[in-house]
């Protein structure tokens, strides 16, 4: 039984190697040479990495992505939640609020940025004439300020209701009997959601924050066709970045900043995991 196992199991792996195994030590092998156009490859081995890590263009955009991420977790998870909570539980409401909820997450990254792009013209666009009757100079091609709150506002309208579809979730699975409970106890609402409902959605909370953090790191397509990353640098984030690194041929060096990408993607991942964890159970104690 256990062989036959293994032997459905192979597809698989087979076609995980080729999908990213086979690329991953591909680009390791590139982040330790020193490759251009047009030159032959000269293994340089860690000197990509400490080039990446003095360039300042780097510190930039990792601070920059890192500063992105955090506000989309602070404000996606708990909104998230909030929504989820305020949605019907049954009935015809129900149905049509969670479809509702999950146009945003189907429509493609690109069309997202080409659909905000339009919104926020200065010409043509809706966001610039309401936010200029109320004497607001908006302009998110050269305000380094509105174009980087553009993207995360852009990101909260798209991404939420993935965390409100997970909550939701969530929030049916936990049964009746523990709020029955807690109202025979007497718990407030608060005390209710705090010792009740929040424990009971740790699993998909880490799921959603996991999810969000890992994507939040991906942005591209957005910022690219809606700001081209600028003005200047202020929303050159790091999938940007690493992008235009490799587009200018230097890929001994892009090659690098993606291991370093992995590698910073890798272990906020494993920290959240363990700090999301560590608080359910402390939290499941009490």
């Amino acid at each position: 039984m256990n062989n036959r196992a293994v032997l459905f199991l192979l597809p698989v792996i087979v076609i995980m190697s080729l999908s990213a195994f086979i690329p991953l030590i591909t680009v390791v092998n590139y982040s330790l040479h020193y490759i251009f156009s047009g030159s032959m490859p000269q293994y340089v081995g860690l000197a990509n990495y400490v080039e990446v890590l003095r360039d300042p263009e780097f510190h930039d955009a990792l601070t920059r992505q890192l500063v992105f991420s955090t506000m989309v977790l602070a404000v996606e998870i708990p909104l998230g939640i909030m929504i989820a909570l305020a949605l019907p539980r049954k009935g015809i409401w129900a149905s049509i609020s969670l479809v509702l909820l999950g146009i945003p997450l189907l429509i493609p990254y690109n069309v997202v940025g080409i659909v905000w792009r339009l919104f926020t013209q200065s010409d043509i666009g809706v966001i610039p004439k309401v936010l200029g009757f109320f004497g607001y100079a908006y302009n998110v091609a050269l305000d380094p300020i509105d174009a980087p709150l553009t993207i995360f506002i852009l990101d909260v309208w798209h991404w939420t209701p993935l965390v409100v579809l997970l909550c939701y979730a969530g929030l049916q699975s936990i049964p009746d009997a523990y709020y029955q409970a807690a109202q025979i106890d007497g718990a407030s609402t608060w005390k209710t959601f705090r010792y009740v409902t929040l424990p009971k959605l740790r699993s998909v909370l880490i799921l959603g924050v996991l999810l969000r953090f890992m994507d939040s790191f991906k942005i591209y397509s957005e910022p690219l066709l809606l700001t081209g990353g600028g003005p200047g640098s202020s929303t050159t984030f790091f999938s940007l970045f690493v992008s235009r690194k490799a587009e200018s041929y230097e890929l001994g060096y892009a090659g690098s900043v993606s291991m370093i990408y992995l590698f910073i993607v890798i272990v906020f991942s494993f920290v959240f995991f363990q700090i999301m964890t560590n608080i359910g159970k402390g939290g499941q104690t009490k």
